[in-house]
């Protein structure tokens, strides 16, 4: 039953993590304008994503713009949606994976290929945060080296965005969850004794006479 116990909280939050990596994904605040100078009414404050680039007003006011052509945006932004988009679909993958190999499902008979597929979808949960962390890491040290260039003038530099403190969220979930559903599964495999419990019922006979035992309703 620990063991149990240990996938689900895994799976739970791997779950948590896949949905903030979509979110860090899709929001457009991965870098944000730096306020470096002494004026403390700012026109406008400019946000860029992997999607596209919004620029808000001190009025409130927002307007965005997806980017219309895919290669001409810059190496780091090319890479960052592969990397990203294919961590989030081989969550996806891993989720299927994992399920079909949880103790609580009955996809695959209990044993140790059950395990084995449990253990598997973990290990692909992990891989998932590990991919994601290096667009994050990649960004977060252009955004870094350029705000310290003294040769990047002080309108183009930037800080980092809420989008990549999500994503960073995001990898340390997928991997503790995939490492909690892999121990789950490990310990499955070592000791049967601590899986999920599944009970089942003998069929009820009919008597000689065509009525059910009493006994079968105890």
């Amino acid at each position: 039953m620990g063991s149990a116990a240990l996938e689900i909280l895994g799976l739970v939050l791997c779950l948590v993590g896949w949905v903030g990596l979509i979110l860090a994904c899709g929001l457009p605040m991965w870098q944000v304008t730096a306020f470096l100078d002494h004026n403390i009414v700012t026109a406008q404050t400019t946000w860029k994503g992997l999607w596209m680039s919004c620029v808000v007003q001190s009025t409130g006011h927002m307007q965005c713009k997806v980017y219309e052509s895919v290669l001409a945006l810059s190496a780091e932004v090319q890479a960052a949606r592969a990397l990203t988009v294919g961590a989030v679909l081989l969550a996806l993958v891993a989720l299927f994976v994992t399920l079909t190999g949880a103790q609580c499902t009955t996809c695959v008979a209990p044993g140790p290929v059950k395990a084995r597929v449990a253990l598997t979808g973990g290990a692909l949960y992990a891989v998932c945060g590990l991919l994601a962390l290096v667009p994050l890491c990649w960004f977060a040290n252009i955004v870094v080296r350029e705000f310290y260039d003294p040769t990047v003038p002080v309108s183009q530099k930037y800080e980092l965005g809420a989008a990549l403190y999500i994503g960073w969220a995001a990898s340390a979930l997928l991997m503790c969850g995939g490492g909690l559903v892999c121990c789950g599964a490990w310990v499955c495999t070592g000791r049967p004794e601590f899986s999920f419990p599944v009970k089942y019922s003998a069929p009820r006979r009919p008597t000689a006479n065509g009525d059910y035992d009493k006994k079968n309703y105890v």
